[in-house]
């Protein structure tokens, strides 16, 4: 375990950055914030990191209060990383540096490896004021899926949702970019038709009436 650094500066955001301003760490929790996660899909979703550098900065965080270790009951009997609530407090935070940095986004780069889960950040803020439920989204890329109004655990998650969603949505890529880059909203992709929404409870009313 690395020894923490600080910038000895009686000042919130100093203090914060002291413990996620390193680099890697609030992309762990972007990962993280889908579930417990093993070590292996956590470095398959990051790519570029290295094996060392996922380590220490996963003792780290565990060191911090952001996350705990803890090994599966049989038959997976392999240890999982998951977030603290106070780790879980950073999803707005994320969510901030994701609208502030939508700009940046431009046209996507053949070097850029994406993940469909990736998308989770801006179609949650999309779909912030659109109701309570559990949305399954199926892009070009994948599938994941997203609790609206979810207090305490996983914001979204990989994959289809385990259970049947109130919602399904499916998006194209160029449309996804788009609003990941805050060019389109999700509910004017919805009422272009650009988005098909599939379901017929209050949630899927409330995002077809935008």
């Amino acid at each position: 375990m690395s020894p923490r650094r600080s910038y000895d500066q009686y000042c919130s955001a100093a203090r914060a950055l002291d413990a996620v301003g390193d680099r890697w760490t609030l992309l762990i929790v972007r990962e993280l914030l889908g579930g417990p996660r093993r070590y292996t899909d956590l470095h398959a979703d990051l790519p570029g990191v290295s094996t060392d550098v996922l380590a220490s900065r996963l003792k780290d965080m565990e060191r911090d209060g952001l996350t705990t270790r803890r090994r599966l009951p049989p038959p997976g009997a392999a240890f999982v990383y998951e977030l603290t609530a106070r780790g879980r407090e950073l999803l707005p935070v994320l969510q901030a540096l994701g609208e502030w940095g939508a700009a940046e986004l431009g046209e996507r780069r053949p070097t850029d490896a994406v993940r469909a889960h990736w998308f989770a950040l801006p179609l949650l803020r999309g779909l912030g004021r659109a109701g309570v439920g559990l949305v399954e989204v199926r892009l070009d890329e994948g599938e994941f899926h997203v609790w609206l109004g979810a207090e305490g655990g996983a914001a979204y998650g990989d994959g289809p949702a385990r259970e049947e969603p109130d919602v399904r949505l499916s998006i194209d890529t160029w449309t996804c970019e788009a609003v990941s880059r805050g060019e389109l909203t999700l509910l004017d992709a919805v009422r272009e038709g650009r988005v098909s929404v599939v379901g017929e409870g209050a949630l899927a009313k409330g995002l077809r009436e935008g």
